[in-house]
């Protein structure tokens, strides 16, 4: 008896602490969907300073990073996504130079981690999906900011597949779907003769599958989960289903009130 109740103790405290750590991310993730990035930043470096081997916090800290220049370039506009044509002729943009050296560096430092701590437990989900994270931000980067379309490609192929190796071992991991959604959607709405091509470098491009990867991590997702939603409404947007798109951008609305984009593209549609 006098020995059980320090591992209880002990028990108790791990979940607890455990619990809280969570908590501290997704307050970060909600002040960033919410566009105050400082805040943000903030709470992940807080949680880096508490949780110094795990690679959620540089991972999610890189996101931030991400986030802002979407905001900042306004890249995240429903526009954006609507049609190919729109997508390619748009203005060159212009990186924030200090921006993309932090970004790169949070990408560094989760990529240590992860690697560190996947030598020991190959099979830790968190590891793993810190991992789907860093190419899946750099892939976004790559692609939505600096216009690089092959490495972006290359980066969201390697996403996928590392999304799939973790979903294997952990199907309820919901936010990693987000990552074959990604994939499956963007690539499946091109024209014919791009999806065949990028078939053949190895892509998946079907759409309908996208759609139902995004789903999960629209509704069970723990920090993509926004992110997941939005990339739907865009979807309901481009297949002219308006009540689903009210529905989603309303719940962002409510959700994220001082993140204008939902706002504007609600107010489009009514």
């Amino acid at each position: 008896m006098t020995n059980r109740a320090p591992t209880i103790v002990m028990t108790f405290c791990f979940f607890t602490a455990a619990a809280f750590a969570g908590v501290g991310l997704e307050a970060g993730y909600r002040n960033m969907y919410d566009l105050n990035f400082p805040a943000a930043h903030v709470v992940f470096h807080d949680y880096e300073q508490t949780n110094p081997s795990d690679p959620l916090g540089p991972a999610s800290d890189a996101a931030a990073y991400l986030f802002s220049e979407f905001d900042r370039l306004h890249i995240l506009q429903s526009e954006f996504f609507a049609s190919d044509t729109s997508f390619v002729k748009m203005r060159r943009l212009a990186p924030d130079a200090q921006v993309k050296t932090q970004f790169d560096a949070a990408l560094t430092r989760a990529t240590q981690l992860a690697e560190a701590r996947l030598a020991k437990a190959p099979e830790d989900p968190d590891a793993q999906f810190a991992v789907v994270m860093v190419h899946g931000l750099r892939s976004d980067y790559l692609g939505l900011v600096e216009r690089n379309y092959l490495a972006s490609l290359s980066e969201i192929k390697l996403g996928r597949l590392y999304a799939d190796k973790l979903l294997m071992k952990h199907p309820d991991y919901a936010d990693a779907y987000t990552a074959i959604g990604v994939e499956n959607y963007l690539l499946g709405i091109k024209a014919a003769p791009i999806r065949w091509l990028l078939r053949m470098g190895g892509a998946q491009t079907d759409k309908q599958t996208g759609i139902e990867k995004l789903t999960i991590a629209a509704e069970k997702g723990r920090y993509l989960r926004p992110f997941a939603r939005l990339l739907l409404a865009v979807a309901a947007m481009r297949d002219k289903d308006l009540p689903k798109a009210k529905e989603i951008l309303r719940w962002l609305v409510s959700e994220y009130p001082h993140n204008h984009l939902y706002g504007e593209e609600l107010a489009k549609l009514q």
